[in-house]
């Protein structure tokens, strides 16, 4: 597992917490106008239909209130950086239970409803209490801010599924989301050598080789935060999207194919 960064980022907690119901919000406003027809449609997560997905997002979030039911660990066990990377070991008992959670609650508003009840009162929790996730113990301050990335990068699986769809994203969310994707590739690939610009939420430095301090870097990748987002979950590969323009890299270390995606 990558190392973590010596001073990790911090979010508001408020923030985080204010950015996931309005998401959450979102998603359940979209989801409960959808027809049959576009609940049947195929998703670009193989063998998932968009009900299946609308399915998963609430399984997200529910998360939360399930592993607050649950004994408290004695400390956390994984850090916030680190959890990108602990999430592919669970890839197939994720997509069963999805499965299984779209079959038995046919009636996905009601599903919605009650996941939402549940989740509002997770988040009067205090930040510190720990949590017996499943990916490892993690404080209920850092797991939630892992909330704005199961959300924000289904919520875009979601409007590439469905023609038309436009479910907006919570600027706070969509930062968060950002930020942690780009912080998990610096602990990937420690440097200095290579800046990242995903504006206006990111930048970090990566990468091995000499160090950049001043002017214009050697290397520079610049994206918008969704194309980073896709890259960094493996929605998009790195060579798609250089040759679609969504991507700029110069220099002989901008070349980031072989470091992504980060978590898929």
């Amino acid at each position: 597992m990558p190392t973590t960064r010596k001073r990790a980022r911090t979010y508001d907690p408020g923030r985080i917490r204010e950015a996931l119901k309005n998401q959450f919000g979102h998603v359940r406003e979209a989801v409960g106008a959808l027809t049959p027809e576009q609940l049947a449609l195929a998703t670009r997560l193989t063998g998932w239909t968009v009900r299946d997905l609308a399915a998963h997002l609430t399984m997200a979030v529910e998360t939360v209130s399930r592993n607050l039911d649950r004994e408290e660990p004695p400390a956390p066990r994984l850090t916030l950086l680190e959890w990108p990377f602990a999430t592919a070991a669970r890839a197939g008992d994720i997509a069963d239970g999805t499965r299984e959670l779209a079959s038995a609650n046919p009636d996905l508003d009601a599903l919605y409803a009650r996941t939402e009840e549940r989740f509002l009162h997770a988040l009067s929790a205090p930040g510190s209490r720990v949590l017996a996730a499943r990916t490892g113990a993690m404080t209920l301050a850092d797991y939630l801010v892992t909330r704005t990335v199961e959300l924000v990068v289904h919520t875009d699986d979601l409007n590439a599924a469905v023609p038309g769809l436009d479910i907006p994203y919570d600027r706070q969310a969509l930062a968060a989301c950002t930020r942690l994707l780009a912080d998990a590739l610096a602990a990937k690939a420690p440097g200095g050598s290579t800046e990242v610009r995903i504006p206006p939420y990111a930048v970090v430095q990566c990468v091995e080789g000499p160090k950049h301090t001043r002017g214009t870097p050697p290397n520079v990748v610049e994206t918008d935060p969704l194309t980073w987002i896709r890259l960094a979950t493996g929605r998009l590969a790195w060579q798609d999207a250089l040759e679609a323009a969504e991507v700029s890299a110069s220099g002989e270390r901008a070349d980031l194919g072989g470091l992504l995606p980060l978590m898929s």
